[in-house]
């Protein structure tokens, strides 16, 4: 190694660099900090004075506002579909991607390589591209409005990532234990699901938590294909905005609650996230 190279990692391994770090790592947690003290604060408060001058008066803090959020109908009924949306759309993916990877990457079958080359230009379709000739089709069908009908928009779209990713992955694994298992009677489902799926778990955790996040934070799609009955948190809060005025302190925690759902989602994959993120990296 350098000593270029060797001065560096000492530098990156050093207290100041990581105080630095830190210090950065904070800073980008103030938005985070400040809605989540914006929703323990009464509407009178919000409007008086910022979120910081809680520290000067913590007796401002209340949940008064998380109970007027579990009584507005809107809010909640908008969060059940949001997960109803979001975990069938994650799951569906990750199923049904992990099944097409794994035979693009190690079944035969004519037009396999032509097939996914089609399956990778398909990544770069925008959304935007689809929304009104599938608006209308599920107008056609009466899939329009419905949860199931957001659901099948993010799985088609979510699918040509998933298959790339998992395709990859699965690809780099051993084929003398593929082998092997074949040899000990194993069968293509079963060298699947007991081999190939476990082995495939950092890959599978990333791909489920960018799924995860896309859906559950997407509003582009809810807003065309969602009604009243349907729509999820991002398009419920994007409604009580604008009448902001009348409801600020559903707003904030509203909001949060949108937010630290995800986070905590990712924080509990986090060491899987980052596995199949460097996966290949490193030999």
């Amino acid at each position: 190694m350098t000593t270029a190279g060797r001065w560096l990692i000492e530098k990156v391994n050093s207290g100041l660099v990581r105080g630095f770090l830190l210090v950065v790592g904070l800073f980008w947690l103030v938005p985070t900090i400040g809605l989540l003290i914006s929703s323990l604060r009464s509407p009178e408060d919000l409007s008086a004075s910022g979120w910081w001058t809680v520290f000067g008066k913590p007796s401002q803090l209340t949940f008064d506002s998380y109970r007027k959020l579990l009584e507005n109908g809107d809010i909640t009924d908008s969060l059940v579909n949001t997960v109803l949306i979001t975990v069938p759309a994650t799951l569906l993916v990750v199923f049904i991607g992990s099944l097409a990877g794994y035979a693009f990457a190690w079944m035969e079958f004519p037009g396999r390589d032509w097939w996914f080359l089609a399956v990778v230009g398909l990544l770069v379709v925008p959304v935007q591209v689809a929304l009104i000739p599938i608006a209308e089709l599920f107008g056609k069908i009466g899939l329009f409005g419905s949860v199931f009908g957001v659901v099948l928009f993010h799985v088609g779209f979510g699918l040509p990532f998933a298959v790339f990713l998992l395709r990859n992955f699965f690809a780099e694994i051993p084929r003398e234990l593929l082998e092997a298992a074949r040899l000990d009677g194993a069968g293509e489902l079963r060298l699947f699901f007991r081999v190939v799926m476990p082995l495939g778990g950092p890959a599978i955790a990333s791909l489920a938590i960018f799924q995860f996040l896309w859906v559950w934070n997407d509003m582009l799609v809810a807003l065309v294909f969602t009604n009243a009955d349907s729509q999820p948190i991002t398009v419920a809060l994007q409604t009580q905005v604008r009448q902001f005025g009348n409801n600020i302190d559903v707003l904030a925690p509203g909001a949060f609650i949108s937010m630290v759902i995800p986070l905590a989602v990712f924080f509990a994959f986090q060491r899987q996230f980052v596995s199949g993120v460097m996966a290949g990296a490193v030999k």
